[in-house]
């Protein structure tokens, strides 16, 4: 049987890293735990697990703290985890089963990180990562945030998922503008960006409300048209949401066509270009991009937030095909969207409604 070494890098994580390394402690061989400068008790909490705890100063570049906890291990075969990250007890033993018919052919092992949950315990935005690497390739990490690990070789795509728990810590731990700072320095310094750091970039901009600035960026990584394809879908999903963000709604609809440009049709832009449309009242033509949404998921390893293709577009027809007439088909989306999310206020809302309608007519 393969032996495993876990690699993490950590600082402030007294209040997770305990639940994380539980998690996995029976799966792996080995524990190291690269330590970038914590003030709290992590050291502590990581000493019953493992004596390998090492320092590493934070020099503002994630992989070069990861490339050094690699660089520990002596396993067959090294597993990397964030201390917010858990293996439910399913996934515990889909992991156990993997390692006892792991052979020396398999040179990465992805699997889905289950990000968020919704109220019913359904995954609600997931997506895939390299989780586990044969340590004789010497596989690197690549960037100093946002970093990735780049692997190549015979790749197995396992139905093991990592769940992550950021809600389990207290949100005063949470960095705020770590990332966008990380950036801003290496422009300062005159560093180049690749297409995956203007990406990141881009989406750091957003997500801190600078929506002027990261138009520009992103528009930047589309033109040079060397960015993977599902981050240039998103790129363009995220560049309507600028533009949205600032009332350009002619802009905003011509970012979410782009994204044909790609690839085939995909949940999310079809249902925010159904969106565009419901709101202009243009419902026939809303129903056709929600339609589409319903029936074009694809498995992309990216990105991918689950209500788009599953009761988000359902719920939507349901008013666009009453206000066309469409009474039973109305019903219908909406019997649908229920199946999904059985609670929901305004499922049930419709519901009654309709059984009143129905009564009365």
């Amino acid at each position: 049987m393969p032996t495993i070494s876990l690699c993490m890098i950590v600082k402030n994580e007294e209040e997770v890293l305990a639940n994380c390394l539980r998690s996995v402690q029976e799966i792996c061989d080995e524990i190291i735990i690269v330590d970038t400068g914590s003030t709290d008790k992590t050291k502590e909490v990581a000493k019953p697990f493992t004596e390998k705890i090492l320092d590493f100063e934070w020099i503002d570049d994630f992989s070069a703290a990861r490339n050094y906890s690699f660089s520990q291990a002596t396993k067959d075969f090294i597993l990397w985890l964030d201390a917010d990250d858990v293996l439910l007890p399913a996934d515990q033993e889909k992991f156990k089963n993997l390692k006892d018919t792991l052979d020396d052919s398999i040179d990465a092992v992805s699997m889905r990180y289950i990000v968020s949950r919704d109220e019913y315990g359904n995954p609600a935005f997931h997506y895939r990562r390299n989780r586990l690497v044969k340590r004789s390739n010497h596989f690197k990490w690549i960037g100093p945030v946002h970093e990735y690990l780049e692997v190549s070789g015979h790749i197995l795509n396992s139905d093991i998922a990592v769940e992550h728990k950021k809600d389990a810590k207290e949100a005063s731990n949470h960095p705020t503008g770590r990332n966008l700072r990380i950036y801003e320095n290496r422009i300062k310094k005159g560093e180049d960006f690749s297409p995956r750091d203007l990406f990141y970039y881009a989406n750091e901009l957003r997500d801190h409300g600078q929506y002027q600035k990261a138009i520009i960026y992103y528009n930047e990584f589309l033109l040079g048209q060397k960015g993977w394809v599902e981050d240039n879908i998103l790129a363009c999903i995220y560049l309507a949401a600028c533009h949205g963000k600032l009332g350009e709604r002619d802009e905003q609809i011509e970012a979410l066509l782009k994204t044909l440009c790609y690839d085939a049709p995909r949940p999310e832009p079809c249902c925010r270009i159904g969106d565009y449309f419901k709101e202009k009242k243009a419902f026939q033509t809303a129903v056709f991009w929600y339609n589409i949404a319903t029936v074009m998921k694809k498995e992309t390893g990216g990105f991918q937030s689950e209500a788009y293709s599953t009761w988000y577009p359902h719920l939507q027809l349901c008013v666009c095909q009453w206000e066309t007439g469409n009474v039973q088909k109305s019903i219908e989306h909406n019997k649908i969207a229920k199946q999904y999310r059985p609670n929901d206020p305004q499922i049930l809302f419709n519901e009654k409604f309709f059984n009143d309608y129905m009564k009365n007519k």
